[in-house]
């Protein structure tokens, strides 16, 4: 379901519920108290601020720990130690023309393959070949030529293009260990992996590196109202979240293992947050179900396998139910709100320091923007305000309901705007974008 801000259902973890979008925010209302709850005041239930639950998400977990993969699935992983030649590099001398191992001068009688040779002899050679024991130099294919000797014998002999003095002693011939001699450092931890390794890897003699952990995380979507393709009917929703979610997952240091669908209901959610044995998951990110209407079970379900809550809810706008939760057998759930713009706020506070922390990557930094407008006071929670940079001044966007998308598509970034507003001109925090 979409984004709900009502009272915590009985029996449910909850807080004070902040004002649907566009209301006023209660002074207090009465709650059960949450596991994991920021604060009570007599009895009152607090959320964790955005501060608050941004520090939770990076101090619950640990780095995972790092492990060897196969060369071709190390792209864009992090290298967790040093890598070292295994060999010379090459491994032995090898011609670096085609054309023909030559020993003495010319002309060169053709010799068997594999043999020594001996001053005045010659034999074929490909480029990366084998150069043979004798050999002093490669002729290069264009500055020779096939003939016969007076006697009627294949022989070699300098062709038109030969330049003068060639060849020389040497020339054209890569001696071994030219790029790297033995145990020679090659890649240094904490190299991000691209192509170039891959292949360097290969060279110095790896089949696999070893590399940091990577999340790796299950996408589970929910709502009976979500339509995959086309136009949807009244009354039903297009899914914003298949399209893109895995990718920005990607960008913040997660592997997608899983995608899947869970219907309003509590035996399709329990069924949707049950691991895979074949592609265990660390962290289970859901959309939507995250209120507390009807329609919505994620709580339940996360009650009903002894899970704990370490984030109920936050006190931000948009994103207000957006949770943070661990299950017994240590996966953790991130809960995103079912509108597209709150989930993308949760994701960016809950699921950003959570995937970094695990993939031992720094916590996501948070910058300082120039306000470009007075904002008004807001009763209640944080505001976060997708912005853009007028001047070097960040002017909040239009079309920022939690359910909309068009001002986050235009956005340089997020502003974190507090409860008592800003001045124009004055210091905010703000947070990138993960594809800016």
């Amino acid at each position: 379901m979409a984004e709900q801000e009502s009272r915590p259902a009985p029996g449910v973890p909850g807080v004070v519920p902040t004002a649907a979008e566009g209301t006023a925010a209660p002074d207090s209302a009465e709650a059960p108290a949450a596991p994991g709850a920021a604060g009570e005041v007599s009895g009152v239930v607090l959320p964790h601020t955005w501060e608050e639950a941004r520090e939770i998400a990076w101090d619950v977990t640990s780095p995972l720990p790092a492990h060897t993969v196969a060369l071709g699935t190390a792209l864009g992983r992090i290298l967790a130690a040093d890598v070292h030649s295994l060999h010379a590099m090459p491994h032995y001398a090898s011609s670096a023309m085609d054309g023909w191992a030559v020993a003495g001068s010319p002309p060169w009688i053709l010799a068997e393959p594999g043999a020594r040779l001996a001053p005045g002899q010659a034999v074929p050679i490909v480029t990366g070949g084998l150069i043979p024991t004798g050999a002093k130099a490669v002729l290069r294919s264009e500055s020779g030529l096939l003939s016969t000797d007076a006697e009627g014998l294949p022989v070699v002999v300098l062709g038109g293009g030969a330049r003068p003095g060639e060849p020389k002693n040497g020339q054209h011939i890569r001696p071994g260990g030219q790029e790297a001699s033995a145990q020679e450092l090659l890649i240094t931890a904490g190299t991000t992996l691209n192509p170039a390794h891959i292949s360097l890897a290969a060279l110095g003699g790896h089949d696999e590196l070893p590399v940091l952990g990577r999340p790796a995380v299950k996408i589970v979507l929910t709502g009976d109202e979500v339509v995959a393709q086309g136009i949807p009917d009244p009354g039903f929703v297009r899914d914003a979240f298949s399209p893109q979610l895995g990718a920005v997952v990607g960008m913040l240091g997660g592997a997608v293992v899983g995608l899947q669908r869970a219907a309003d209901n509590l035996a399709s959610m329990l069924d949707a947050l049950a691991d895979d044995e074949d592609d265990p998951a660390d962290i289970v990110i859901t959309t939507g179900a995250t209120g507390h209407s009807t329609a919505d079970f994620l709580r339940e379900a996360i009650l009903a396998l002894d899970g704990t809550f370490h984030v109920p809810h936050i006190a931000m706008r948009p994103g207000h139910p957006t949770l943070l939760a661990e299950l017994p057998d240590g996966r953790f759930i991130v809960g995103l709100p079912g509108n597209p713009l709150a989930a993308m706020v949760g994701l960016l506070t809950l699921g950003a320091p959570l995937l970094a922390k695990m993939g031992s990557l720094p916590c996501p930094e948070v910058g300082e923007v120039a306000c470009g407008s007075p904002i008004k006071a807001y009763h209640g929670p944080t505001r976060l305000m997708p912005y853009r940079l007028v001047y070097g001044l960040a002017s909040p966007c239009a079309h920022t309901d939690s359910a909309m998308m068009r001002g986050l598509a235009s956005a340089d970034g997020i502003m974190v705007v507090p409860p008592h507003g800003a001045k124009m001109g004055e210091s905010l925090p703000a947070i990138p974008l993960p594809w800016n």
